[in-house]
């Protein structure tokens, strides 16, 4: 199980909007001890979200997507996760009761009586319309929700296991929502498999040179990961590759030693960071 993250919207892949949503849910995630395994970006094109979600729904991982959960013509998500699916939209009885009570306080703060069965309220009531089956995740902003479902194949609609959960584009309701989830369905999962990395600092050592004894070590210690990252260098480090392992800490510090013997015989110059 790896968690995912699906960013809808052509104003993401336009350049009009700058996406804020993979660097904070790698926050959350991280102040959980948890770790983000894969993330995508997608326009608002209905065949390739569509697509993507009967790939990603057919898995066993934890899915947030944001985005296109609007009303306008130029929103799809809610139709096509109903289409991944191969089920109808429905309008969630939830969803109603929260829709309707911002539709009245909206009113009570304009001073004007409310009518629910006005068109354009009527239209409202489209934002509760979620795949049949679906849960509501509760939205403080505003109390229009989202909505979650289980992954096909899995029990329950959205609470806890593999699922995905659907949420708005906008930040302030959207990363509420993003830790409600995690807190009240994945607590469990906090801080079980904490991962820590340890590297150094190579320098006059190119990649070519050292790949072998990063294949060594992952050879030698399958429970840790390699990774190597070259830097041009800066006015405060000559240029030089950050050289590491990552993985739980009894398997790290003994996949270090043997990486720092793999320097030591390679004549390596090499910093601890």
């Amino acid at each position: 199980m790896a968690i995912g993250l699906i960013i809808i919207g052509d104003e993401i892949l336009s350049g009009k909007r700058v996406d804020k949503h993979l660097p904070k849910m790698i926050e959350l995630l991280q102040a959980r001890g948890l770790q983000l395994g894969w993330a995508e970006y997608l326009g608002d094109q209905p065949a390739r979200i569509v697509s993507t979600l009967e790939r990603t729904l057919r898995s066993k991982d934890i899915v947030f997507s944001t985005g296109g959960i609007g009303a306008t013509p130029d929103d799809h998500t809610r139709q096509c996760a109903a289409r991944a699916l191969g089920v109808p939209l429905a309008l969630h009885p939830e969803a109603k009761i929260k829709i309707q009570e911002r539709i009245a306080d909206t009113a009570r703060n304009a001073g004007i009586a409310v009518d629910f069965s006005s068109p354009d309220n009527l239209q409202r009531l489209k934002l509760g319309e979620f795949p049949q089956g679906a849960s509501i995740i509760p939205n403080v902003y505003n109390k229009i929700p989202g909505f979650s479902v289980s992954n096909i194949g899995g029990d329950g609609a959205g609470n806890g296991g593999a699922a995905h959960y659907f949420v708005p584009g906008f930040p302030v309701m959207a990363w509420p929502m993003f830790e409600w989830v995690l807190d009240t369905y994945y607590a469990h999962l906090f801080h079980v498999d904490v991962s820590v990395e340890r590297s150094v600092l190579v320098f006059d050592k190119p990649e070519s040179v050292l790949t072998p004894l990063m294949e060594n070590l992952e050879a030698s210690h399958p429970a840790i990961k390699v990774f190597s990252l070259p830097h041009v260098g800066d006015e405060q480090v000559r240029q030089h590759i950050d050289l590491g392992v990552k993985g739980k800490a009894e398997d790290v510090d003994a996949a270090f030693a043997s990486m720092l013997l793999g320097l030591d015989q390679l004549h390596a110059e090499y910093r601890q960071v």
